[in-house]
């Protein structure tokens, strides 16, 4: 009578499942990681200039230009090519309100492919989302 050592067997079953699912997991965080950014490129129109300036902002940071204050708290690319979509979730506040300099002009979500969901409204600016990376 011959016993075969199947416990050698099933630890190397349970070894390749092991290490399957924590490819898996890596693979997912790796396709998120391509979708979320870390910078977002911005075009500001002045209405009155006529002239528009592309600026980098870095997610949670502040930029100033002019008399706003621009911070971008998310952005995420789509994950169809086809129809390439860019959101991001951005506060701008107008340092000319000496109203209140807590309020926001605009804290909400803004959409690459239609800037006129978006309800920034300003007399003298205009935003426009471009790249999120």
């Amino acid at each position: 009578m011959t016993i075969k050592n199947t416990n050698l067997g099933k630890s190397k079953f349970f070894f390749l499942l092991l290490l399957l699912f924590t490819s898996y997991q890596n693979i997912t965080i790796a396709k998120e990681l391509v979708y979320f950014g870390k910078t977002v490129d911005i075009k500001i129109l002045d209405k009155l200039s006529s002239k528009n300036k592309l600026v980098q902002i870095k997610i949670g940071e502040d930029y100033n230009f002019k008399n706003l204050v621009l911070k971008v708290l998310k952005c995420k690319n789509s994950e169809f090519d086809d129809n390439p979509e860019i959101t991001s979730y951005l506060q701008v506040k107008d340092l000319n309100n000496k109203n209140n300099n807590e309020v926001f002009v605009f804290n909400g979500w803004t959409f690459s492919s239609s800037p006129s969901i978006q309800v920034f409204d300003h007399p003298v600016y205009d935003l426009w989302i471009l790249k999120c990376y």
